[in-house]
């Protein structure tokens, strides 16, 4: 997809992280813009930003976890732009801690989000891609989490390991369509994932329930802390040549390759 000025890009959690990043890199190239986030603050922001360097751009609060404000969000950029041409699921969440301790509401709160968040937007969005007929593309956001297991990060591993599927499955049957689908599964970048709590809805235990890394946990993590521009360089990549997988660090590979070792190992009966 090398042509992208004139087109329609949307980005769940567009307000901040990488989401933010990859919609003024996306801006750049001369693209119009539908900002998504829960936090209408933070959207009204961007919002500002981008009208005030002539970028056609509009915002629409969306909590991912629920359909139907996935689909008005669709609705929405339709009856702004009349198409969509780039679909950017990237708002996401995080929750630490071994899964011995793991309540409940931690599963559905992530689940509802990381998962089911991606599921609407495939659901809202890529028929009516598919049916508007033009070059497309449809980004997800999983993590390094969602290739090699994390200690500490089992929820959020298995919503991510979902995303990557879904991701990887979804490109097989965009086959021979005008549209792909990457999946991004970087390691450390510099967001705000970390304080995702802030959102967590009262009736799944609200900020109350959040538990964070400690010290140990935080020291022992591996790789670079990417800035967020470097990983919007890679989406656009990706866009272009219709990539598969976007890696951003490059420390990930040995850990990938070991996980693959281990399950290439189960076939030696022997």
């Amino acid at each position: 997809m090398e042509q992208l000025n004139g087109r329609v890009a949307v980005i769940t959690g567009g307000a901040s992280g990488i989401g933010l990043a990859t919609a003024r890199r996306l801006a750049a190239e001369g693209m119009k813009l539908v900002l998504a986030d829960i936090e209408q603050n933070s959207l009204d922001k961007a919002v500002a930003e981008f009208k005030g360097q002539g970028t056609p751009v509009i915002g629409v609060k969306t909590d991912v976890s629920k359909r139907d404000q996935v689909k008005a969000l669709a609705d929405a950029a339709w009856d702004a732009f009349g198409g969509v041409n780039v679909l950017f699921n990237n708002a996401g969440v995080a929750v630490y801690g071994p899964l011995q301790e793991m309540k409940h509401e931690d599963w559905e709160w992530s689940i509802n989000v990381n998962l089911w968040g991606v599921i609407h937007g495939i659901e809202a969005f890529v028929p009516r891609m598919l049916e508007q007929g033009e070059e497309g593309h449809i980004i997800s956001t999983a993590s390094f989490a969602g290739l090699v297991p994390n200690s500490g990060l089992g929820v959020y591993c298995v919503t991510k390991y979902g995303v990557v599927a879904l991701a990887e499955c979804l490109y097989r049957d965009l086959r021979g369509t005008k549209l792909s689908a990457s999946v991004l599964c970087p390691m450390l970048v510099k967001t705000n994932i970390g304080d995702s709590a802030r959102n967590r809805p009262s009736e799944l235990g609200g900020t109350s329930m959040v538990r964070r890394r400690n010290q140990e946990e935080q020291n022992s993590l591996q790789g670079r802390t990417l800035e967020t521009p470097e990983v919007a360089e890679r989406v656009l990549r990706a866009i272009r040549r219709q990539e598969l997988y976007i890696i951003t660090h490059e420390e990930s590979r040995e850990f990938v390759r070991r996980r693959f070792e281990r399950i290439d190992r189960s076939f030696d009966l022997d």
